[in-house]
């Protein structure tokens, strides 16, 4: 760091890389400590009203169960707490550029890492938040024909879309693979004057990719169950 000297406090790198590993871990406890403090019955009754209010919504929902074994159920978890995990990083960026503006306007002190922290921060949110925006349906879908089908068509339609996404997929994991693999064979640092690590974002973008291919098998598997289930109950 002694390059820096002279910009005033520095973020070292092995404490940013620490931090955002342990950060949400802390605020995911803190949240779990939370809630079963709380009172459980007003928890259970707005999860009921919750629920019914979905399956108003979306009539798909009443088979939410279908299709749902110990390996769906492990791979929906993943993608469920990583996308809690880096959710409790958009805190870190308000936190690092209130403590910009307040250096640069306050003490005249502009920082020379804060944009930088916050940039890989957000982009790597967004990699690793892909599973569990597929788990919560949350991924931008063209409904113009979908909504015009009945329950099973949608569902069939969903299977058939899958074979596209499973090739974006696959060729997002090995083309991530690929540049994690250069960027750590080189040490890949940021161009700007902090010149941080920047393999580990390219390491974000691996671990991003297998965990919405992942998410698409889970889903792959309980379209198909629903799809059958869904025949059946048309065939009596």
């Amino acid at each position: 760091m002694s390059d820096l000297e002279g910009f005033g406090f520095v973020l070292p790198h092995w404490a940013y890389w620490g931090w955002l590993a342990v950060m949400p871990l802390i605020m995911m406890a803190l949240d779990r400590w939370r809630a079963s403090t709380s009172e459980p019955v007003k928890e259970e009754a707005a999860t009921t009203v919750g629920e019914f209010q979905s399956e108003q919504e979306d009539p798909l929902m009443r088979y939410k169960d279908v299709g749902v074994n110990w390996f769906t159920r492990a791979i929906d978890w993943i993608s469920d707490k990583s996308g809690l995990f880096v959710s409790f990083w958009t805190v870190n960026a308000v936190c690092f550029y209130f403590f910009e503006v307040v250096m640069r306007y306050v003490f005249n002190m502009p920082t020379i890492w804060v944009h930088e922290a916050s940039f890989l921060l957000l982009g790597m949110q967004y990699l690793l938040a892909g599973a569990f925006a597929m788990l919560h349906g949350a991924h931008v879908r063209v409904d113009v024909m979908y909504n015009l089908l009945p329950l099973r068509g949608r569902v069939g339609m969903d299977i058939f879309t899958s074979m596209f996404f499973f090739v974006f997929a696959l060729a997002l994991l090995i083309t991530s693979w690929t540049f994690f693999m250069n960027s750590y064979s080189m040490n890949e640092t940021t161009v700007e004057t902090w010149g941080i690590q920047y393999w580990p974002v390219k390491a974000m973008m691996v671990l991003g990719s297998a965990l919405i291919l992942l998410a698409g098998v889970s889903k792959l598997i309980k379209d198909i169950a629903l799809f059958i289930r869904l025949g059946q109950e048309g065939a009596r």
